[in-house]
């Protein structure tokens, strides 16, 4: 009785002081301290503060191609250099929570800003052109004119339709 009661508190309490698997539920996306043209990715919790115990490799998909970032007190580099103002799409691969941000990266100089653009701003600004020429039937040929102008922008910039959509369903998804 006393081996089962010594196994029994044994399993316990390996359970008591296990760790938690590592994941990444939220990041950031900042310009990487090295100024060398590339983006660091930064593990975060909800509220933004970053995870600092968060090591290892990770899959993300930047722009659609995977790539496993390594992660070190938090922060990963990623290996893609940024030659222009450009739209990225990060997700971040995960087994519980596939999290995913567009940002739009400008480049002045040898700087990047890196500007988060939420899901609901993708889909708010042509609905609210369209419902705008709908309402005013004589703006129509300047609505037009004005969304054919920013999906242009997004379209140069690397934002792609299916990209513009995934943005738009993920964020959907999030909610829920």
């Amino acid at each position: 009785m006393k081996t089962l009661l010594y196994f029994f508190t044994l399993f316990i309490s390996g359970f008591a002081f296990a760790q938690e698997g590592q994941h990444i539920n939220y990041f950031t996306v900042k310009e990487n301290l090295l100024k060398g043209e590339k983006l660091a990715i930064i593990a975060t919790d909800s509220l933004d503060v970053p995870q600092e115990h968060i090591n290892g490799v990770f899959s993300f998909s930047v722009n659609g191609f995977r790539q496993d970032l390594r992660f070190n007190d938090g922060v990963a580099v990623c290996p893609l250099q940024i030659e222009k103002s450009a739209f990225v799409f990060i997700k971040h691969i995960n087994d519980l929570k596939s999290p995913s941000k567009i940002y739009y990266v400008y480049k002045k100089d040898s700087d990047l800003y890196p500007y988060a653009i939420n899901w609901y701003i993708l889909l708010i600004v042509p609905l609210g052109l369209i419902l705008l020429g709908y309402l005013f039937r004589r703006l129509i040929g300047i609505v037009i004119f004005v969304l054919m102008l920013l999906f242009y922008f997004y379209y140069s910039k690397g934002l792609s339709i299916p990209t513009f959509f995934e943005s738009i369903v993920d964020g959907i998804r999030n909610i829920f």
